[in-house]
């Protein structure tokens, strides 16, 4: 039997569209081992001259394959079998700057809220433009949804992927009303908490933030150290790594890279300085570690769980989002 003889079983089953019969039909061809990794599929041309269907609706049906990642297409060559699980409904390219603490939280809980029948490729660019543009150019065609944590002003190349199949997640970049992010702010949010901090900032002598330039970081944070300083008449400087040995007691320092943090921590303990009295310390991004280490490091944050959750009902539900989610002030014992 054919996979057009599969298809044409289905055609006696009255609530069943067109197109739903071409789905239906090649899941079942797929699952009764007619088609396997790597079978090509009938062509448009022969599926319209067989089935007598509108060529859209042909087209419409192995797109929505196409999407769950179970068939994909090469071009000149025809359309392929590339995955035997046809219970998946879609295939979910996920692009993230790297692997850090906060990244994993909000991967975690993006797993586990899509569910089992959604496939999730993970991909890192580490803020190398190269990287990021060879992984959009070849993911574009192979899945249903992309998840891109973007570099900035990459909206030509983003623009590649059709509105209704991107979604933009941590930093904004806004493409328009037609796109959807999920996102946070920067410059604002971490403003404020350094207004809320003011005065346990103040009671110290000078204020420090450790900040690498040329890589990923967001340059909101900066201006808003930038203004602070500025507007509360302390002595600032920018660092752009943590060097050992480089604590001091009367000092508070903001950390914006955890290695830089971890660094900073040990010298405490070596030196046997105590946070929150002999230094400050004020963390971007909030982890589970930083909640219990040291008595708890005061960070200021988004909620990344809520973030990956959000995310998640975007790819269940198709439907247009356009949210910033709000960063925190967490106060602990280090400052």
């Amino acid at each position: 039997m054919s996979v057009i003889q599969k298809i044409q079983e289905l055609e006696e089953v009255a609530s069943m569209s067109k197109h739903e019969q071409l789905v239906r039909g090649i899941e079942n061809a797929i699952d009764d081992k007619m088609l396997v990794h790597g079978s090509m599929l009938p062509s448009v041309n022969v599926m319209v001259r067989e089935l007598g269907f509108a060529r859209k609706t042909i087209v419409k049906a192995y797109s929505e394959l196409k999407d769950r990642g179970i068939i994909e297409s090469k071009n000149r060559l025809g359309y392929f079998v590339t995955n035997s699980a046809t219970g998946q409904t879609i295939k979910v390219a996920l692009l993230l700057y790297a692997f850090h603490t906060f990244q994993e939280v909000f991967y975690n809980t993006f797993r586990k809220a899509v569910g089992d029948k959604v496939q999730i490729d993970v991909f890192f660019h580490h803020n190398n433009f190269e990287v990021y543009e060879n992984t959009l150019n070849n993911i574009i065609d192979k899945y249903g949804i992309c998840v891109v944590a973007p570099i900035p002003k990459s909206k030509n190349l983003l623009r590649k992927i059709p509105p209704n199949k991107l979604l933009i997640v941590d930093r904004l970049e806004d493409m328009g009303e037609e796109y959807s992010y999920i996102a946070q702010r920067f410059h604002e949010p971490t403003y404020q908490a350094l207004m809320t901090l003011k005065d346990k900032i103040l009671s110290f002598n000078e204020f420090s933030i450790f900040f690498k330039q040329n890589v990923d970081y967001p340059k909101g944070i900066l201006s808003a150290f930038k203004q602070f300083g500025k507007e509360n008449n302390i002595r600032t400087s920018i660092e752009s790594k943590y060097e050992t040995g480089m604590v001091k007691a009367g000092s508070v320092y903001f950390t914006v890279g955890d290695t830089d943090l971890w660094e900073l921590l040990k010298d405490c303990r070596k030196k046997g300085l105590e946070l929150g009295k002999d230094v400050g310390i004020l963390s971007h991004n909030d982890s589970p570690v930083k909640e219990i280490i040291c008595g708890g490091i005061t960070t200021v944050s988004t909620n990344f769980e809520i973030m990956g959750q959000k995310a998640a009902e975007y790819v269940i539900s198709r439907e247009k989002v356009r949210e910033v989610i709000p960063s925190n002030l967490l106060r602990r014992v280090s400052l």
